[in-house]
């Protein structure tokens, strides 16, 4: 679970961003702004993202508050699971990002496998659908759905990327160090359960 404070500012941001959207009044736009200060106030006094940071991350967003939705590709190989090493952070995980507007998430975790892996697949099942609050991730600013793909590996070959420096295969146990912001070694062993039980149904929340 998230700590306390995450929660709380996480809410009082989508209260101040939907606020904004529906409301024409200029006193209440006003103070809309001020909960968002709060919100940014609480954020970055419990995490190392700067004030200004925050600040312009949630100018960038507009309308009505829903979770983020990102997606991540499960390829097996040999009782193995396809990873790539992100450049930012050095640590491995399953390809995927963010789901484009005018894009179905399946479509989505395809075209991130292949963008980060060079590995050509297709989505066969959706595994699991995580509430990022509730799976042992570190603090971030939104509130985010993570939604697990199995996809079929069709072709291709490990082919880095500009955000990914690094692409292999890995046994269930010989994983390498995790970025824990986009994976965690929880899901990757309830991935494997699902390859092993291709009858289960899918995981949520």
């Amino acid at each position: 679970m998230i700590p306390k404070w995450l929660e709380w500012a996480q809410k009082l941001q989508a209260l101040a961003q939907s606020g904004m959207h529906y409301t024409q009044n200029p006193f209440e736009i006003e103070r809309y702004k001020a909960i968002r200060e709060i919100a940014i106030e609480i954020m970055a006094n419990y995490s190392d993202i700067s004030q200004e940071e925050l600040r312009a991350l949630f100018a960038r967003e507009e309308g009505y508050a829903t979770p983020k939705v990102d997606v991540r590709g499960a390829v097996f190989r040999d009782n193995a699971i396809l990873l790539v090493r992100e450049r930012t952070d050095g640590r491995w995980t399953l390809p995927g990002g963010w789901v484009d507007v005018g894009e179905a998430p399946s479509e989505a975790v395809e075209r991130e496998v292949y963008e980060e892996s060079g590995y050509r697949t297709r989505a066969v099942k959706l595994l699991a659908l995580y509430d990022r609050n509730k799976h042992g991730h570190p603090p971030h600013p939104f509130h985010i759905y993570k939604l697990f793909f199995q996809c079929e590996l069709l072709g291709g070959e490990p082919t880095p990327s500009a955000e990914t420096d690094g692409v292999g295969f890995f046994p269930e146990d010989a994983l390498p160090e995790l970025s824990m912001g986009r994976v965690t070694p929880a899901q990757i062993h309830r991935l494997f359960e699902h390859y092993r039980h291709p009858d289960w149904p899918t995981d949520f929340d």
